[in-house]
């Protein structure tokens, strides 16, 4: 079932057009994700999506509800794990979360039990008290993830979820997104990392300067071009990657 449908989106600032006519299809339980370097206009479809900013043209629909028409109704239906740290650094951990779920008219009873369970899932649990400034960056990105899902979205968004993660982190993010796909979330993600959308991801739209290159599958990219997938997007683009 298509979840999101963008047809000729277009985002212009001041002159600058950051996404040029793009249109694609996300069906509900994939993992999408979108690549490309830099200022390709990436993060900007994002934001259109999480209605954070409206398109200057085009039609956008997300869970079969308009963008600039009914932000509301969408907000309220997905989860938004964003690249920025936007967590409160005055509140603890746990208060972070059961602060965020007001956002959705979540008791705050349910919201406790409901935040707990999930920071056990990330391996938070021992830091639930903790102020945010205690914690190291993998922990902050852990708990924005959780964050994301507060909520029981039916869509996650994530912007770049694993940059400046080590290893192990990067590893632990990765799995928990296996798992959120394994319920049958349907995943958004941008990234720079090739291993990422390689491992994660059932299509991806390659980007550069606000167009969309290529829709396909990893397999399918490596298939038709030879490499892994750095090798095809280091074609397809002439960019060099950037983290």
């Amino acid at each position: 079932m298509e979840i999101i449908t963008a047809k000729d989106l277009t985002k212009d600032y001041d002159g600058f057009r950051a996404v040029d006519r793009v249109n694609f299809t996300i069906v509900s339980g994939e993992c999408f994700g979108f690549l490309g370097p830099n200022g390709a206009g990436k993060t900007t479809i994002m934001r259109i999506l999480y209605c954070f900013m409206p398109p200057t043209g085009g039609e956008v629909k997300v869970l079969g509800h308009d963008v600039t028409k009914d932000p509301s109704l969408v907000k309220s239906r997905i989860g938004v794990m964003p690249q920025d740290d936007s967590l409160d650094p005055d509140l603890s951990v746990l208060q972070n979360l059961v602060v965020y779920a007001r956002y959705f008219d979540i008791p705050k009873k349910r919201s406790s039990v409901m935040a707990k369970d999930l920071l056990g899932s990330v391996g938070l649990s021992e830091k639930m008290n903790a102020n945010i400034r205690s914690l190291s960056g993998g922990m902050k990105r852990s708990l924005l993830l959780v964050r994301s899902v507060i909520n029981d979205p039916e869509i996650i968004i994530l912007d770049e979820p694993t940059t400046g993660l080590d290893p192990h982190s990067r590893q632990m993010v990765w799995k928990r997104l296996s798992e959120l796909k394994a319920q049958g979330k349907t995943l958004l993600l941008t990234t720079h990392y090739m291993e990422e959308a390689q491992r994660l991801c059932d299509h991806v739209a390659i980007m550069d300067r606000g167009k969309i290159i290529v829709i396909a599958s990893p397999q399918e990219l490596m298939d038709r071009h030879g490499g892994n997938l750095e090798d095809v997007y280091l074609k397809l683009t002439g960019r060099k990657l950037e983290n």
